[in-house]
């Protein structure tokens, strides 16, 4: 395996713009569904769990796999610690710690159950995970007993995101803030006008606030109050399909927005689709063509101007197809920020093979 090094992601590479939709075969093929992927977070690398148990770590303007470490258990969740380190969270309950320079895996810690979600604060250097132990952990890496404070939530969570010392939790139908300065103090409900399930949710990039999505295919936003304003909350249905003449609701399984575009983002959704939104407008921007399979997870790099998405069966569904996990690549041109509504014409599609092209 090639040693790790950081991949400046400006200016993109003549390889990721000039790939012509080409589908690349990058060796060991990802054997089973992807579980999440994260860019790293001032590079083009990316960071990939899946339920086969390997962590990987590609290369996406060199084309190439950087590094690869299987364990014992599925992976359901992974983040980066900086450019060099990464966590996840396994099947067996383990959080694991890898060393991307020397490919040294430690053990963090363990839950008592599936270890489900797992993220990595840079303001409180705190890893946090949730498990079907019902528990949220906070993990300090740097010692030798890392665990540094557990809560009892007496439920499951579904997913996290966090903006600076703001945790956000899904939990059932509702969305709930932590403060990681106050690990001892309560939750703060935030009362969801989704009305069902939770699916994801994912802070906002340039304001105090969430995006939630459900599983009927509903994504509500909400800002937080500011000295000069109030709290804003709406929701709106956004992936409805077609089926035999009727409408028929899809589980919206990630949101994530662009850092360079303010108050947009894009959804996934179980049935293959990917939609970019204006939150205020609440008007779709684009839609990409469908995915072979449903859309698992998004992330961007930290300039926004790189979309990755992960096509892959989510185990959500009895009939969903479990065709070889595939991960897609959308570049923008530094040029080509000027006005969000054209940014249907302004992408090039790439595609990152895990198995044979497509």
């Amino acid at each position: 395996m090639n040693s790790y090094s950081p991949v400046s992601s400006l200016p993109l590479s003549h390889s990721l713009i000039h790939m012509n939709g080409a589908c690349l075969e990058l060796g060991n093929h990802i054997g089973d569904a992807i579980s999440r992927i994260h860019f790293a977070p001032q590079s083009n690398n990316l960071l990939i769990s899946s339920w086969d148990t390997c962590l990987r770590l590609y290369d996406v303007e060199g084309l190439q796999l950087r590094y690869e470490a299987p364990s014992d258990a599925a992976l359901l969740d992974c983040c980066f610690q900086g450019e060099s380190v990464a966590f996840s969270a396994g099947s067996d309950g383990i959080i694991r710690k890898y060393d991307l320079h020397s490919e040294i895996l430690d053990t963090v810690g363990n839950h008592d159950d599936i270890a489900t979600c797992i993220k990595y604060s840079d303001q409180s250097s705190l890893v946090i995970t949730t498990g079907l132990d019902k528990r949220i952990m906070f993990w300090d890496p740097r010692i030798e007993r890392a665990l540094a404070h557990s809560k009892s939530l007496n439920t499951e969570v579904e997913s996290m995101s966090f903006s600076g010392f703001e945790l956000m939790l899904a939990i059932g139908t509702s969305a709930y803030v932590y403060d990681l300065r106050n690990l001892d103090g309560p939750l703060q409900s935030r009362n969801s006008k989704v009305g069902s399930r939770i699916r994801c949710i994912t802070s906002a990039s340039s304001v105090r606030g969430y995006a939630i999505g459900s599983i009927d295919g509903r994504v509500g936003v909400e800002v937080f109050a500011t000295s000069t304003s109030t709290d804003t909350e709406y929701t709106f249905r956004c992936h409805p399909r077609a089926k035999n003449g009727n409408n028929h609701v899809v589980s919206v399984n990630d949101i994530m927005f662009n850092p360079r575009l303010p108050g947009s983002f894009v959804t996934g959704d179980n049935e293959g689709y990917v939609v970019m939104w204006d939150s205020q407008s609440r008007k779709k921007l684009f839609e990409l063509p469908k995915f072979p399979n449903s859309v698992a997870s998004l992330s961007y790099n930290h300039n926004g101007d790189v979309l990755a998405i992960a096509a892959s069966y989510t185990y959500q569904e009895a009939n969903e197809l479990e065709e070889l996990p595939q991960i897609f690549i959308y570049t923008m041109d530094e040029d080509q920020f000027g006005s969000a509504s054209a940014v249907n014409t302004l992408l090039t599609h790439h595609s990152l093979s895990s198995g044979s092209g497509s």
